[in-house]
């Protein structure tokens, strides 16, 4: 409170509807409009958020207004302040009031900012593409353009084949005349430059007519900065572009303006920004310098290279790495299990590396490989690696889930939840972020879990507030407001996990060392900021990253953009899952093979596990400069040696890097955008990079070597293609789509579904034990191996959701050796 100046106080109190004249009816439409995240990509979406961002910076909260208070706590305040009503923010005392619409100005701020940098990023991919997209429509449309290229080309070949020693004259221009031939082939020069200059005409008509109307707003409300001299040029021309941003009649910059083009505009862009006049001076206009200044901008801004004053996500990066690594180096190796001298770490890489390269060359040489070979393709190097061959069916899985269905029939998916909660206490992961309440235990319990499954299968509270449970939709509304954070359901589902892992017998089911990861995509509401659309899948949606063990034990879950690193999301999972589960390696796709990640889960003490679908193409690298006589079979796969000296030099900062993944000093997805292929790459981008080939290539010529890993990474990718598939049978409601316009809602709703699902597994792990305990069936290899707890045969999804809390199933929660 003493450090509120009287116009902030006052300006807080707005908010909650307290003014001089006493309430305001207008301050909840402002709170609200305060607490929304922004809405889809538009010209009216970011001029709502400038507006926004001015109105919070107006209230003039200090910069060290919580200076000694924890984030953690600050963040509390924050959420409390979130799920209030302005008539509950005016029940509180001024002081507790004053605190928690404090908490929540100043954190909106920050993510004000953020949401106006992803806005930017947005909305310049959107008018490149839209552009793109237009020109390339034009042109297919183009009535000059020649017809029927198909036949054509059919027509000559066949015309070639059936004259193979005639002359062109006489055997392709019967067929086709010189003069198309003529026209195909100035169609076909004019084309890509023709698209280029239609794009630029199209980009330049749309940013000119509307989108440049609020740029000069955005660049009033944002400070763009870098610590990095090579973007110097990138900030002097956000300079000259907020100098000129108010003279919009001005069509050229003034003769006296130092205008950056070099690393700024691309070379065939260098005709339209700057103009050759009679007299032989030049000048620069405005419009396309923008758009070249808006794009470069952007991949800087991307790749953490420039970045925003008041941002969160998109600080200073220097501010993502551990302020104390200097002073704590020998700790923070020692938490990694890393040497502190870089030639010890060399040596046991270079050393792996000679040991699988030589096995790889005798087990061929030795056709022990399973069919792996060396050949060539297309007169290029190319390994041949055989499908895997079909496994035997288990004989008796389908007899083990008939016993299930004999012994406890058809049971309702409300019912697992509320297993799971009688066994473990889940309610008892759901405190209120409120400071008091005085709902009874058993009332609070019903009510949180009639919540959790209808925003777990996505029917919605309404729908479920319709069942025979005696408990309305106002009330179970309250409960979600106040009970049901990410914080809670994400301590819900560790506990669950934790308590399944306790619970299972390891001799059924392994130990757990190893899981895969992948991503599904959901469709989402287009008003959401982070819906994407995506390439592959053809439609609008966000992707929803999950971690499962190969027991079915779903680890993490993550919510993603469609263009969000996969990688990043690979490591924030291992790193940050958060359960008593001992991963070790990670099964993922061909997404996660890259470098990067091959450095970074090195360095982190993981083994990265990928399916290679391009393995064909693969090259190895060499621990030493020398002849390849030493491996004759892996010759023509073998290229340069892997340069070590550029590990050693950068080796402090890659260790520095992986640390802050690892103490999760900032999103790994901002951290890893360091490290990104586009523009001047960053000293320790080339020896990461560099680190990645050499663990590539010791996991290629294991992988290329062991028939028995290649299965074993095929089977740990078909858990998490398995957990996918439940995804759809659970989240049945609403077309399976996430709905919400904020990212918050969306993200509660898919840790619903994991929690849900979760319980689902536990409750399975459960029966099936029990059956294994109580009837004589002798499993062989292939049951223990295709056994699994993800089933949902048994499971009646839908129905009147009516929660039997008084009623359990026969269950031992003990393992049982089967």
């Amino acid at each position: 409170m003493s450090r509120l100046s009287q116009a902030t106080a006052a300006g807080l109190e707005a908010l909650a509807g307290i003014g001089v004249d006493g309430q305001d009816p207008a301050s909840g439409a402002w709170l609200a409009e305060l607490k929304a995240d922004p809405g889809r990509v538009s010209r009216d979406t970011l001029r709502a958020e400038i507006g926004k961002l001015a109105r919070v910076r107006g209230l003039g909260l200090p910069e060290q207004l919580f200076e000694g208070w924890s984030d953690k706590l600050v963040a509390a305040w924050r959420a409390r302040a979130a799920a209030e009503y302005p008539s509950d923010l005016r029940a509180h005392d001024r002081a507790v009031r004053l605190t928690l619409l404090a908490a929540l100005a100043r954190t909106r701020q920050g993510e004000i900012v953020d949401g106006l940098v992803d806005l930017l990023i947005a909305l310049v991919h959107k008018i490149a593409s839209h552009a793109e997209q237009g020109a390339q429509a034009e042109l297919v449309a183009d009535p000059h353009r020649v017809r029927g290229k198909e036949n054509l080309l059919f027509r000559l070949a066949e015309a070639a084949l059936d004259h193979p020693d005639d002359t062109v004259r006489d055997a392709l221009y019967p067929v086709v005349g010189p003069a198309t031939l003529a026209e195909l082939v100035r169609e076909g020069r004019a084309s890509e430059s023709a698209l280029r200059a239609r794009t630029r005409a199209r980009l330049r008509a749309s940013y000119s007519s509307y989108y440049r109307k609020v740029i000069p707003e955005l660049m009033d409300a944002l400070e763009f900065r870098s610590s990095n001299t090579r973007h110097a040029p990138d900030i002097e021309a956000v300079t000259l572009m907020r100098r000129y941003a108010h003279r919009r009649s001005v069509r050229y910059y003034g003769p006296d303006e130092t205008v950056a083009l070099d690393g700024i505009v691309p070379a065939d862009w260098r005709a339209a920004v700057v103009e050759e006049r009679e007299d032989g001076t030049t000048r620069i206009e405005r419009i396309p310098d923008e758009l070249c200044v808006l794009a470069a901008l952007r991949e800087a801004i991307r790749r953490r290279e420039v970045w925003i004053a008041g941002a969160v996500r998109w600080r200073n990066p220097d501010i993502d790495l551990p302020a104390d690594f200097d002073a704590h180096r020998a700790g923070h190796y020692e938490r990694l299990g890393q040497p502190l001298d870089p030639s010890e770490f060399i040596t046991s890489l270079r050393g792996e590396l000679v040991t699988a390269l030589r096995d790889l060359n005798n087990a061929i040489a030795a056709n022990d490989t399973g069919g792996v070979s060396i050949g060539a393709r297309a007169g290029r190097p190319w390994v041949t690696v055989p499908k895997l061959t079909k496994q035997p069916e288990p004989a008796n899985l389908e007899r083990i889930k008939a016993a299930v269905q004999a012994r406890w029939g058809t049971v309702d998916l409300l019912d697992f939840l509320a297993e799971a909660d009688h066994h473990i206490g889940l309610v008892d992961c759901f405190p209120s972020i409120a400071t008091r309440e005085t709902m009874p235990a058993g009332t609070l319990r019903a009510r949180l879990l009639l919540v959790l499954f209808a925003l777990g299968t996505n029917t919605g509270i309404k729908h479920v507030a319709d069942g025979d449970h005696g408990h309305g939709e106002a009330a179970l509304r309250h409960v979600r407001r106040l009970y049901v954070t990410r914080e809670n359901l994400r301590r819900a589902i560790t506990t669950l996990v934790n308590a399944n892992y306790a619970a299972r017998d390891p001799q059924l089911w392994g130990a757990g060392t190893a899981c895969a990861s992948d991503s599904k995509k959901f469709g989402s509401w287009e008003s959401n900021l982070m819906t994407e659309w995506h390439a592959r899948y053809r439609g609008p949606g966000v992707m929803i990253y999950w971690h499962v063990e190969k027991g079915r034990l779903c680890v993490y879950s993550q919510l993603k953009s469609c263009s969000s690193s996969e990688v990043a999301a690979m490591m924030e999972g291992l790193l940050h899952h958060g359960t008593d589960v001992p991963i070790e390696a990670n099964y993922v796709d061909t997404h996660g093979a890259s470098d990067i990640g091959f450095a970074f889960t090195h360095l982190l003490g993981y083994s990265l596990l990928p399916r290679l679908k391009n393995i064909g193409a693969a090259r190895l690298y060499l621990p030493a400069a020398g002849p390849a006589t030493a491996l004759p079979q892996l010759a023509s796969v073998l290229t340069r040696p892997i340069r070590w000296e550029l590990i050693a030099q950068q080796y402090d900062q890659m260790v520095k890097y992986a640390t802050a993944l690892k103490l999760r000093t900032a999103e790994s997805e901002q951290i890893l955008r360091r490290f990104t292929r586009p523009g001047p790459q960053h000293p320790t981008y080339a020896a990461l990079v560099e680190l990645g080939r050499a663990v590539k290539s010791v996991f290629v010529a294991r992988y290329l070597r062991a028939e028995a890993l290649r299965r074993e990474i095929n089977d740990g990718l078909q858990v998490v293609k398995n957990w996918n598939s439940a995804n759809g049978a659970l989240f049945y409601g609403k077309d399976r789509e996430l709905t919400g316009a904020d990212r918050d809602s969306q993200e509660v709703s898919v840790l619903a579904l994991h929690l849900l699902q979760s319980a689902l597994v536990y409750v399975n792990t459960l029966l099936l034990q029990r059956i294994l305990a109580d009837q004589p069936i002798q499993l062989s290899a292939e049951d223990r191996r295709a056994i699994s707890p993800l089933f949902w045969t048994h499971v009646r999804p839908y129905g009147s959701f009516q929660l039997h809390l008084d009623r359990h199933l026969d269950l031992d929660p003990h393992p049982v050796s089967a």
